[in-house]
């Protein structure tokens, strides 16, 4: 059966190597392998980039101030000041996904984000992150009691509609990483698919090819975007949750 996607220097590699055990380590690791290279990449591009720091930054070093400063700037404007210190943790999210979309599009390097191992890695930490995040500023008991949507008056005296809710509630929290991982998987693996049909076109097939590279690399970037956004949204409902939670205290007294 032909290779559906287009080969990359792991799979070129495992192919040369008579060791079987080897060549089956390599075939299973890939896309951590990948992964790794990814991370290795924006740690040496930030150290280089911080290592000697000047007031009068240079091309490095003033284009991470500057996306340091927008990914700071985006998540301080959904989640206020006070959501700045998950500034970290969405940016860094933002930057690895970009870079494992984009590898994708490198000739010989395979997308890590085309597999749903990763994806679904990436939202499970969002997944344990958001819902440390909600106890800890909700407590426990105002964390259910935000999932039943904060039942009052009459409504408390009801056990229908705010179980229901809770349920509700849970299995959206339930579904949130699976959506999240298999919208990212899909669209790059999609992208990387029909590259490798194109490529096999030869000459002819060119144009299409450039033009469809082109829609690839915007993907890539508007499903980095896509990701921490709705991960920011995330971070937001619980954010407002507890402010909703002080102005209904506040207002009482």
């Amino acid at each position: 059966m032909e290779q559906a996607e287009l080969p990359d220097i792991i799979t070129l590699l495992a192919e040369r190597i008579a060791y079987e055990p080897l060549r089956i380590l390599l075939l299973r690791w890939e896309t951590i392998i990948y992964a790794g290279m990814a991370a290795l990449f924006l740690i040496g591009i930030f150290w280089v980039a911080g290592r000697k720091r000047a007031v009068i930054p240079g091309k490095l070093q003033g284009c991470v101030e500057f996306i340091v400063g927008g990914i700071d700037d985006f998540v301080a404007g959904v989640l206020g000041e006070k959501g700045r210190r998950f500034t970290p943790f969405i940016g860094t999210l933002f930057l690895y996904i970009l870079v494992m979309n984009l590898m994708g599009l490198v000739p010989l390097l395979k997308s890590p984000t085309a597999d749903l191992s990763t994806t679904l890695a990436l939202s499970l930490c969002v997944f344990f992150y958001l819902q440390y995040t909600a106890f800890r500023e909700l407590g426990f008991l105002g964390y259910f009691d935000h999932m039943m949507g904060k039942p009052r008056g009459a409504m408390r005296l009801t056990l229908i509609l705010p179980v229901f809710l809770l349920f509700l509630h849970l299995i959206s929290e339930v579904v949130r990483p699976i959506t999240l991982s298999l919208r990212l998987r899909s669209n790059i693996w999609g992208d990387d698919l029909l590259l490798s049909i194109l490529s096999r076109f030869g000459m002819q097939g060119l144009p299409l090819f450039v033009f469809s590279l082109l829609l690839a690399l915007i993907a890539a970037v508007v499903q980095s975007l896509v990701f921490c956004l709705l991960t920011t949204v995330y971070f937001a409902l619980v954010m407002h949750g507890q402010d909703e939670e002080k102005k209904e205290v506040t207002h009482g007294l």
